[in-house]
């Protein structure tokens, strides 16, 4: 499993937006065979500031698969409008240091 992580900055009037660009994108995800899982999250420090945060089962299965894949293009044409805000998107594997408590 890979995460990818897209850094997002936008204004607050832009805020609305974006969740809703990705509340309809989750579709291709939810039927893309190459994600595991995604999450949208919200800074409380700072207005403006999100992290998506999407598992994959590889970066190769992202890029080759997904990215070329029939899923991509619905999925982009959601989220296209927020690109320029992007700050950082890179993938990272975890390292052995994890651990969630469950409730």
């Amino acid at each position: 499993m890979i995460a990818e992580y897209i850094r997002y900055h936008v204004a607050a009037d832009q805020r609305e937006a974006l969740i809703d660009a990705y509340r309809q994108a989750a579709a291709q995800l939810d039927a893309a065979p190459e994600c595991l899982g995604y999450e949208l999250s919200e800074c409380e420090e700072e207005a403006g500031q999100f992290i998506l945060r999407i598992e994959w089962t590889s970066t190769e299965a992202h890029l080759q698969g997904f990215r070329k894949g029939a899923q991509f293009a619905d999925f982009f044409a959601h989220v296209k409008s927020f690109f320029n805000n992007i700050q950082e998107m890179r993938h990272y594997r975890p390292t052995v240091v994890s651990h969630t408590k469950t409730a």
